[in-house]
């Protein structure tokens, strides 16, 4: 009998712990104790033996989820794959990054005995997400901990923002929908539902000032998928309009590097006879590849749209200036 009682007990642990990450706006004793069908003296009771770390706030229990330990089991292939990630996150971000470089070294010790080739290599990454030599930015780390915090329990936050060092700072009503990286600048976005626009915006966290996480909720809309919305961004702009074909010529001395990647979803490429390549793909702002096109310098020709041709164009003339002016 006591051995039942001890595994309902632990099944009911369990279950609070389930519920109250299922609840980020927290739930009364009463509420928990109406769900598993017992006495609310009982959730009393139980909630001293739960290792979740869980806060009272009023009459309201809640799970701390910036302190929340998730229990996790890779495979030798799916710790492969977060080697890839781990790589890509300490190689393409410029700040220091304690939270992911902790939890790499988590990943790490829990594979030393598995794979300790992979297991050495995750803590080399972690090292260099928090070298001394990479930025550390107070701001911005607190600013992505807030936003992180928002965007899991779908919390409003206040964001006082400063599009450039020139620009005035300003205060949005935010509902954060999405995070994402953006390895060209080195940087993270969040997307999100803004206020006073009404809008669907996107903010780049290393310009954010501050957060102020609200207790207000809010629900993402059920036809929000940031696949859909970045399906045509060539990173991470993104236009209600059409998008704009862009039409490019590699030359053949790099026609088989261009060719051997595939550098956006709707890209079609034409091997010519003459060896070169032409590239076309449909983007939602076409300016936003200019510093990609500018990588391979004389081996590309912008043939459209217009518009990016021009800027091609001007460019050139402007680093003829540079380099040719005696």
């Amino acid at each position: 009998m006591s051995a039942q009682i001890s595994q309902t007990k632990a099944e009911r642990l369990i279950q609070i712990e389930a519920l109250l990450l299922a609840h980020p706006e927290g739930l009364s004793q009463s509420e928990i104790a109406k769900r598993l069908g017992v006495h609310r003296s009982t959730i009393l009771r139980n909630l001293a033996y739960i290792s979740a770390p869980i806060y009272q706030d009023g009459n309201r229990y809640f799970i701390d989820r910036d302190a929340y330990l998730v229990n996790v089991r890779f495979s030798l292939h799916e710790a492969l794959a977060i080697h890839l990630a781990a790589r890509l996150l300490a190689t393409r971000m410029n700040h220091q990054n304690p939270h992911g470089a902790s939890a790499l070294r988590k990943l790490g010790l829990a594979l030393e005995s598995l794979a300790p080739r992979i297991s050495s290599h995750l803590m080399q990454s972690a090292d260099m997400m928090d070298d001394p030599q990479w930025h550390f930015d107070a701001i911005y780390l607190e600013a992505l901990e807030k936003i992180t915090i928002a965007w899991a329990g779908q919390l409003k936050a206040n964001l006082w923002y400063r599009a450039d060092q020139s620009a005035e700072e300003k205060i949005y009503l935010f509902s954060p929908y999405f995070i994402e990286p953006y390895a060209i600048g080195q940087s993270a976005y969040v997307i999100g539902y803004s206020e006073p626009q009404n809008a669907l915006r996107t903010y780049k966290i290393e310009r954010i000032q501050r957060v102020e996480v609200l207790r207000d909720r809010y629900e993402i809309p059920d036809d929000f998928h940031p696949r859909n919305l970045l399906s045509n961004a060539w990173g991470i702009w993104y236009t209600e309009g059409d998008p704009v074909e862009v039409v490019l010529k590699f030359t053949p001395r790099v026609a088989s590097r261009v060719g051997e990647t595939r550098w956006h979803r709707s890209e079609q490429v034409t091997r010519m006879d003459d060896g070169s390549l032409l590239w076309r793909a449909w983007i939602a702002e076409p300016q936003e590849m200019m510093p990609w096109i500018r990588g391979w310098g004389a081996e590309v020709e912008v043939l459209l749209p217009d518009t990016l041709r021009q800027a091609m164009a001007e460019e050139t003339r402007r680093l003829e200036k540079v380099y040719l002016t005696t």
